[in-house]
């Protein structure tokens, strides 16, 4: 099994959210150069991380929607035999499966690397993959690395905690005034317990509130309900906040972690239809161990806000 490339011309394919903003951070380790070129679907996300780089964009596939994966192929294969690549690189997710595959079927290089949200082996599309000739695939985490998965990188590598005495602060020596609460963007679930977590918290009946909420959309919010933001506006909500409460989606928490935030983590929760499984657990714990984050599940939210408060400040 080959190692990953380095410095070249690659075809960069992901969906939006973690896998795009994965692949970005990996794209920088590689050294892919300026004439790479960048497959995922469009929205604020996609189109201030991109920017003006070479790019495509496809049809929007969620979650196992296996009929919109089949009918991103033609699209796909166009812009694969557009040119010469040195290889073709993805996170997932389904869009992987046909870019690489029809790559590695066209005697590219292919190259899937696991979501680093997967910490005790691949996902759904990871199990694809694996199975599919010409395919390299990579693991983030070195506790569940092989033959089939070796270990090369994580994008959490880049990133160090705040050392932060918290011992003697209090709720009420750090209450917020503003607190920044983004959902993500993942169609079609929702996140209404969490939404009803903050709505019910002491904390946030006096605070200015600012919602980023997908498609949580809700019309009796507090505050200053949003659907969407730009990455620069992601930003600038984000550090003017005296407090910033976040669903465990890959792309937000590297953004924030990224701009020196240490927010709260809140997973979203298969059982009640938030997601397709709980891997957003597994992220939470992850950036808590790198002491990245504080992760609490949406039961207890109001007992972690003085902590989270402390270690942003």
């Amino acid at each position: 099994m080959g190692r990953l490339p380095r410095d070249g011309k690659f075809l960069l394919v992901a969906s939006t959210g973690g896998h795009l903003a994965q692949l970005n951070i990996i794209a920088e380790l590689l050294g892919a150069g300026p004439d790479s070129h960048w497959v995922t679907f469009q929205n604020h996300q996609s189109r201030s991380l991109v920017g003006d780089r070479p790019h495509t964009y496809v049809e929007y596939i969620g979650p196992r929607q296996f009929r919109k994966t089949i009918k991103a192929i033609p699209d796909l294969s166009k812009v694969i035999r557009s040119r010469q690549w040195d290889a073709v690189i993805s996170t997932g997710a389904a869009i992987a499966v046909p870019a690489l595959g029809i790559g590695a079927s066209m005697g590219l290089p292919a190259y899937y690397i696991e979501s680093v949200s997967r910490l005790d082996g691949p996902s759904l599309t990871g199990k694809i993959m694996a199975k599919l000739p010409g395919v390299q695939t990579f693991t983030q985490h070195q506790t569940w690395s092989s033959k089939r998965w070796p270990y090369e990188l994580s994008v959490f590598d880049k990133f160090h905690p705040k050392v932060i005495d918290i011992r003697d602060k209090t709720l009420s020596e750090t209450q917020p005034q503003r607190i920044f609460v983004t959902l993500g963007t993942i169609q079609p679930y929702r996140f209404d317990s969490l939404i009803d977590a903050v709505c019910a918290s002491t904390v946030a009946k006096s605070a200015d509130i600012t919602w980023q909420l997908g498609c949580s959309e809700r019309p009796d919010l507090p505050g200053h309900p949003l659907r969407e933001l730009s990455q620069a506006d992601f930003a600038e909500r984000s550090l003017e906040a005296d407090l910033v409460v976040t669903h465990a989606g890959v792309a937000t928490c590297l953004q924030l972690v990224a701009a020196g935030i240490h927010p709260i983590v809140v997973p979203r929760r298969m059982s009640r239809h938030e997601h397709v499984d709980d891997h957003q657990q597994q992220i939470a714990k992850e950036l808590a161990r790198r002491k990245l984050c504080t992760y609490v599940e949406v039961d207890d939210l109001e007992g972690a806000i003085a902590r989270a408060l402390a270690a942003q400040r």
